[in-house]
């Protein structure tokens, strides 16, 4: 079983590198830590390839490592009073017309986002940002599936006070 594991962890490996540098960049707000999220939750899935249960989705089981990861670094720094962070213009890149329309329109609901309490903020990026079911939200946040349902409730009406 553990070769299987590995084996099938080195596959979904590339295939989410890109969810999870988005999911790292929301969590972090900075490229540079995203960046080293990543390449943490990457090292730790090798290390830790035996524990990944074959059959189930590897970029569930990844996004779990990368909260897990990111908790910790909370925990262990406390954030150091902001340091490290971006504001969403600076990481929205602009390339044309309809890009730049684009960009200032997301810097927008990114900012609004950005006010929203951490725990509303992680729910909204899985289920509207990456397209998870409540069910698999809840799972990756190991939280009820009734939390995630209240978490979006309150978010959503908090984004709609700011409009």
């Amino acid at each position: 079983m553990s070769e299987e594991s590995r084996r099938e962890v080195r596959a979904g490996l590339e295939p989410s590198l890109a969810r999870l540098w988005r999911y790292a960049l929301v969590l972090s707000r900075a490229r540079d830590v995203a960046d080293d999220l990543v390449q943490a939750t990457c090292l730790r899935a090798m290390e830790r390839a035996d524990q990944f249960v074959p059959g189930t989705r590897v970029d569930r089981w990844l996004l779990a490592i990368l909260r897990s990861i990111w908790l910790n670094e909370l925990r262990s720094r406390r954030i150091r009073e902001g340091g490290g962070f971006v504001d969403p213009e600076d990481v929205l890149t602009t390339d044309g017309a309809r890009e730049i329309e684009m960009n200032i329109t997301a810097s927008a609901v990114l900012r609004a986002i950005d006010r929203l309490p951490e725990a509303q903020r992680d729910t909204m990026l899985l289920v509207y940002g990456e397209g998870y079911t409540y069910a698999e939200a809840a799972a990756a946040l190991a939280i009820p599936i009734g939390t995630v349902m209240s978490r979006l409730a309150a978010a959503r009406a908090a984004l709609a006070r700011l409009k």
